[in-house]
């Protein structure tokens, strides 16, 4: 059975395009793919039953079963376990520190959505993901729910309830452009 150039390659790459016996490399010695078990006692053309190999190893080798792992295959295997365990830490790192943010976009919302309780009305997802977000991550939670907290004493219900209609809307739209305004003043001020 022959293996594919794509697969040989596969191995050349893994491997650091080094033979795994002495170490040879380009253009000293020309590479091949050499199974660990042999095809004539059941090895299999799996990329994990491969090793790079250079021409004379190879040869020299024939089909003796491989019975101890090439120190930089093991050194091969024990870098990308510790990469794949970096890869998990730090994607669970990133899914915490979403959830916090979520909640303190949350806890903003809930803001607004008090003063507006009887309207039923929400900031749009896509304000929470973006405009939000960012004066979080610039200002933090604090600085950010003052901000709503002041622009929405400014919209307060007693003074929603006089509107209707459309005229709901426009306040909402005023208190959030008033909001987004104390927050840039903020950054620019800290700037």
């Amino acid at each position: 059975m022959s293996i594919s150039k794509k697969i040989r390659f596969e191995v050349f790459k893994r491997d650091g395009f080094v033979c795994q016996y002495c170490g040879k490399h380009p253009p000293e010695a020309t590479l091949e793919v050499d199974h660990i078990q042999p095809v004539s006692k059941k090895g299999t053309d799996d990329i994990n039953n491969l090793i790079t190999s250079c021409f004379d190893c190879n040869r020299g080798k024939t089909n003796i079963e491989l019975k101890r792992i090439p120190n930089s295959l093991k050194d091969n295997k024990e870098i990308l376990e510790e990469r794949e365990l970096q890869y998990i830490e730090y994607h669970k790192i990133l899914a915490k520190i979403d959830r916090r943010i979520n909640n303190e976009i949350e806890s903003v919302t809930l803001i607004f959505e008090k003063t507006f309780i009887n309207f039923n009305r929400t900031l749009t997802d896509e304000f929470k993901k973006t405009t939000i977000r960012k004066f979080l991550n610039t200002l933090g939670i604090s600085e950010v729910k003052d901000a709503m907290e002041i622009a929405t004493s400014k919209f307060n219900e007693t003074k929603i309830t006089r509107y209707s209609g459309n005229r709901i809307t426009d306040i909402e739209r005023a208190c959030v452009k008033y909001f987004c305004g104390i927050c840039w003043n903020k950054i620019k001020n800290n700037e």
